[in-house]
Formats: C-alpha cells, structure tokens, sequence
C-alpha cells in the first residue's frame, strides 16, 4: 500500500495492478469455496436456525419477513443441528452441541475517485487504494430461551490522512442490540414483545428504512462523503447506551419506545469510541419513538412508519471533553415506507426514507459556532432493488439521496461551498452472492458478497463546483465465517 506524494509511475498501470490483484483474490476465494451442497445462512444465525441466507436475507443484511420476525424474538429462534442456549432446556436440546455464536467478517475494497485526494494522505495514496476495512467479530444469537443478542467489535483501518485527534481507535465496540423477547395475546391478537438495550438510534429496527442499516450496505472507508448528517443519522453511534420497550401486533402494528444516554468522554474513549466523532454529550435522555404498520397480501408486504429523536446537546468546547453549558436542542421526525414482493425466484424491494431535522443551536449561536439561532437539515433517501436467483443470487440496486438544509457560513464554513450542508447524487450497485441457497465445502457457514459501486454527486457540500470529483468506483470483497 502506496503513500501519498510517493512516485507512482504511470497512473493506468497501477490501477490496471490494482484491479487484476483484487479480481485474482476475488476469483480464488469464489473458485476454493465453489459447492453444489444444500445451504446455511449467514454463520451464527445459521447454526441456530438451519436456515439458508435467503431465508432471512435479500441482500444481506437487508431482511425478508422472516428475518424482521426472527430479530423481533431476541435473536433466540432455533431449529438447526446445534442447541441454541448454554444448558440445554428441553429434551430435544439434550441431543444437540453448543457451539457458541460467534462470527467474523471483512470487506476487501478497492477505491477509486474521479479526481485524487488532497495530500496529506498517509497512510494511502492520494488514489486508487486496496484496504481491508472493516473487519469484525460478532456475538450473534440467543444466550437464554428469551434472551439473545447482536453484539460487534470492530477494526476500522487508519483514516485517510490518520486520525484527527489523540482519542482516535483502530478497534472499537460497533453495532450493539441485546433484547429479552417473549409472546402473548392481546384482546385476541397475537404480541411479540420485548426490551432493547442498544448504542446506535434504529440499529434495532427491523425495517432497512432507518439510518443504522440503510443502503449502501458496505461502503468505502478512504473516499469522501457529504460532512452533514442528521442527529438520528448515526451521528451518536457507539457514543450512547439505551434501553426501551417495543410491542408488535398482529403480525401488523410495531410500536418502540427508547430513552439513549451519551457515555462519558472517558467510557467512550475507552471502548474504542473517538468522543469528538460526535459534536457533544446529552443533557439527560433523549427520547426514541418508532411506529409502524407492516400489512401483508399473499407475497406482498407493505410497510409505513415513523420515527424520530429528540436530543438536547452539550457542544464540546475543546477536543479533551469539556462542554459549554448552554445546549443545542435537535429535533429530528422520520417518515418511511417499505415495499417487498417475493416472486418464484427473486425479491423486489422498494424504500424510502425522509428526516426532518429543527435545529435549536443556543450552544453554538453563543458560541460564534454558528451564525443563525436556529437551522433545519433534511435527508431523503429512495431505493430500489432486485435480488434475482436463489442459489448463485444477483442483486441489481439504485438509490437516489439528497440531502439539503439552511445556509449557515459558521456552521458550515469547512465545507466546500462554506455556507451550505447540501449534497445529492445516486448510487448504482451489482452484487453478487455465491452462497444464498448453497454452503461452501468445508465450512458451511462461509459466505460472501461480491459488489461493484458506483456513486455520483450532483451536488456535494453545498456546491455544484467539484462535485463529481468526488464519484466514487468502489469495488468489495464482503467475507463473512
């Protein structure tokens, strides 16, 4: 791996290198892994169900019916060769081993920008850069009959550049969503319930609607991003902790409530969270809500819903934690719909998502941090995918996204534009996963996803100026065991 300034000859000739380095590695592992055997899922959520990837899957980690169902039950659903808790519970466990759930993934990517990169850019080149990043291990399914759980630490590579402060992490806890889950009737009606312990607003939702597990599903770590997010857009990821109720009824009515609190500067820090990642620390709990209505026809599932967060912020006024007292209060309300057909041999999905975010910059309009009293920032995604084939699946998916706010020349002096949070463009990817309806030879819970990405800006950091010097080819090797 090359380092920016460093004489890279001829331009053509290393991304020629670099291609046919990273399609050699593709082709071995897809040629060693080949297999015409009856499939597993992804590995220990395959091991416990005994159920294909497809079952749960369209396109991981996005979910079919059966997969929203199996997260909503505590990740604690059986039905495969191995028990599915420590000490067994039933007669039917006395049969079957343990095997704890543990799995581990990597994406293998390579990235190219229309235009380089600005030195400095250690430790990578200013383009055309190979790097496994991330890599995690997971905790993933049930510990007891009603309690199961989703836990991931990750390595995240070196940024682009390296890190910006001293509280930078190459490993770090990740997505965390540990539940208790049961069932009973209400007036009649069938009732999933349950408790939610997380650290990222909507890693729990069931839906791939909300932020946590929106596409894109894997994406480049070295290439540059729009800087604005909304609150509710993993902005305080694996900065909180939580916990919350949800119910769903009926097979149809989802409810949630959950109250997220920051860890302090120095719990984040030392679980691998950089503190400053976030612009501050909450004033008390900030209130979650999620409400939606998922009917279903025959193959046709339909789903509408809500969701927001309400957060009151102590800005951070220097990079070693300390906060002004005066806060930032975001208000943040989602709305999102979900289509899914399951035809003889694919799976059509249609998405969108809208956030409306009222900002309240008290903190930061004191401060000189921003220039108006209050701003609005609103984020709009819609999606549209095909996942063809069982066995040997293709999918083919589209997103258009846009992101656009009021001008503010303080808060968004860094950006391009120097006055404006806006940016839109598209996304177009094909993947290709091996193992949907087959199990690779000699460990049957391997699987892969192979993709080619494609991102342009229309618009990036308030500007139309140098915007498609930010499209992005990103080609990945996803490999999870």
């Amino acid at each position: 791996m090359g380092r920016g300034g460093a004489d890279r000859g001829s331009e053509s000739s290393i991304v020629a290198a670099l291609v046919g380095t990273f399609a050699t590695v593709v082709i071995v592992w897809l040629t060693v892994i080949g297999s015409t055997e009856p499939a597993q899922a992804i590995p220990s959520f395959a091991r416990q169900t005994g159920q294909p990837c497809g079952a749960c899957h369209t396109d991981f980690p996005a979910l079919t019916p059966f997969g929203r169902r199996f997260k909503l039950l505590g990740y604690t659903v059986g039905g495969g060769a191995y028990r599915t808790t420590p000490f067994p519970v039933s007669e039917d466990d006395k049969a079957k081993p343990w095997v704890p759930p543990i799995s581990a993934m990597g994406i293998l990517g390579f990235t190219n920008t229309q235009s380089p990169q600005a030195p400095p850019t250690d430790p990578y080149w200013t383009n055309n850069n190979v790097v496994l990043s991330p890599v995690s291990f997971f905790w993933g399914g049930a510990i007891t009959e009603n309690i199961g759980a989703f836990a991931q630490v990750t390595y995240n590579a070196t940024p682009l550049g390296g890190f910006p402060d001293p509280f930078g992490h190459n490993w770090t806890w990740d997505n965390t969503d540990i539940r208790f889950a049961n069932t009973t009737k209400l007036f009649g009606l069938d009732m999933i319930y349950g408790i939610t312990a997380n650290n990222n607003p909507t890693v729990q939702d069931v839906w791939n609607t909300t932020p946590a597990w929106t596409f894109p599903y894997a994406a480049s770590t070295v290439a540059p991003t729009p800087a604005s997010h909304t609150i509710i857009d993993g902005t305080f990821a694996a900065h909180v902790g939580s916990v919350g109720a949800y119910a769903f009824i009926n097979d149809m009515l989802y409810m949630e409530v959950t109250g997220y609190r920051t860890l302090d500067f120095a719990a984040q820090n030392a679980l691998g969270t950089d503190p400053n990642g976030a612009p501050g620390l909450f004033a008390g709990v900030a209130p979650y809500w999620r409400v939606a209505v998922e009917p279903h026809v025959g193959n046709h599932w339909l789903e509408v819903g809500t969701f927001g967060m309400i957060a009151d912020v102590h800005p951070f006024a220097d990079v070693f934690g300390n906060t002004f007292a005066m806060t930032d209060k975001y208000t943040d309300i989602g709305v999102d719909s979900q289509y899914q057909y399951q035809g003889d041999n694919y799976w059509f999905s249609l998405r969108g998502s809208w956030i409306h975010e009222f900002q309240k910059l008290d903190a930061s309009f004191n401060s000189g941090a921003a220039a108006n009293p209050t701003d609005e920032l609103n984020t709009l995604r819609l999606q549209a995918s095909l996942a063809y084939g069982g066995d040997n699946r293709v999918v083919l998916t589209g997103q258009y996204f846009n992101t656009w706010g009021t001008s503010d020349v303080a808060l968004y002096a860094n950006l391009a534009s120097g006055m404006s949070p806006d940016s839109d463009g598209f996304i177009a990817e094909i993947a290709y996963i091996p193992f949907g309806l087959s199990a690779a030879p000699g460990w049957p819970w391997f699987n892969a996803r192979v993709g080619l990405q494609y991102t342009w800006y229309n618009k990036f950091d308030g500007t139309t100026v140098g915007a498609s010097a930010n499209n992005t080819l990103f080609l990945h090797a996803w490999i999870a065991m």
